[in-house]
């Protein structure tokens, strides 16, 4: 399968500092990678004509925003994989009981993007590829030796845009394509697809697919458990007083400082203090780019809870049909070392 280097792609790396500490600040740092997820879902044209990604205000965000089905979805995809290599503790338990039912062995829980791209051509981020080694196991839950990963991810790559790339892929890998994450342990270098779905119920198994990461649901079970018919082990991320709740608390900011033109909402529509004055840092910032006021609510979600470094890594082409890159940034956020 051919694949070809495309142009940089600016990588943000986030490093875990310290935990998250009171109710306002949890909900601050979960707003800025929703916001970030919101800003990168927008094509690249409409972008360009409001100034470019750097440029673009928080209130043109609210007006060029257009919710869609799959933008939740896309913010809880960025936001669990945040977690994960920020080492948020909540959500690193549930993960790492999930890969023990996968039998991944190693003891430093790892998340890896699969894409950034998945409208027009797929732009494959290139530090996938640094971090996979020629020896990176998939565990895929069928009899046989793992898959070398590295070997495979241009083809799997190739075949989330093609129909007729997936047959090439071999058997006991065949749906792979559809992973969101690839989840695992770096120490050991073992890795299983994963699909993070918002909604439970559109959680579908595949070939290669082994672990279904969803949001637990008030009044249901969190249990992790094996799905048998559908071959996952499903992780629901808890929701009450842990980060799920903090992500929807999250989101309805967002959602409602868009719906009310970028301005603080209403208190019928926001009633909750913590969220009131998350949504006001917002409003205050209105006229400022989206990414000058993610930066800014940098020290609110807590003084130095992250450290942020910047750098570039090359896009990988790899069976797009496309050569149009409406994706021209991505976070890679980095687990915190001891």
């Amino acid at each position: 399968m051919n694949s070809s280097y495309g142009p940089a792609m600016e990588i943000r790396s986030e490093v875990q500092l310290a935990p998250v500490a009171d109710e306002v600040s949890a909900i601050t740092a979960v707003v800025r990678p929703i916001l970030e997820g919101i800003l990168y879902s927008l094509k690249q044209d409409v972008v360009a004509e409001a100034g470019g990604y750097d440029e673009l205000k928080l209130h043109m965000l609210a007006r060029l925003q257009r919710p869609g089905d799959g933008d939740c979805g896309i913010c809880f995809e960025y936001a669990v994989h945040d977690a994960l290599n920020r080492q948020e503790a909540g959500v690193v338990e549930r993960v790492s009981d999930a890969l023990g039912l996968c039998k991944v062995p190693g003891q430093t829980i790892d998340s890896i993007l699969f894409g950034a791209e998945k409208t027009g051509s797929l732009q494959l981020i290139d530090t996938v590829e640094e971090r996979l080694t020629w020896d990176s196991s998939l565990l895929s839950g069928t009899k046989g030796r793992p898959v070398k990963l590295k070997r495979h991810i241009n083809a799997v790559a190739a075949a989330l845009r093609k129909k007729s790339a997936r047959d090439l892929l071999p058997q006991s890998i065949a749906g792979l394509w559809k992973a969101d994450l690839f989840l695992g342990s770096s120490d050991s270098d073992k890795w299983v697809g994963t699909t993070v779905k918002i909604n439970p119920s559109a959680l579908e198994g595949a070939r290669g697919l082994r672990i279904g990461v969803v949001p637990s649901r008030q009044g249901t079970s969190d249990a992790i458990k094996i799905d048998a018919g559908k071959n996952l082990v499903v992780c629901p991320i808890p929701y009450d007083g842990s980060f799920m709740e903090v992500f929807y608390q999250g989101w309805e900011v967002v959602r409602q400082f868009i719906a009310a033109d970028a301005r603080l909402p209403q208190e019928v529509n926001l009633p909750r203090p913590a969220q009131r004055e998350v949504a006001r840092y917002l409003a205050d910032r209105r006229a400022y780019p989206v990414l000058a006021v993610v930066q800014a609510l940098q020290p609110l979600s807590q003084p130095h809870l992250l450290e942020t470094s910047e750098s570039a890594a090359r896009l990988v082409r790899a069976g797009g049909v496309s050569d149009v890159i409406e994706t021209s940034s991505f976070i890679a956020p980095v687990p915190k070392s001891d």
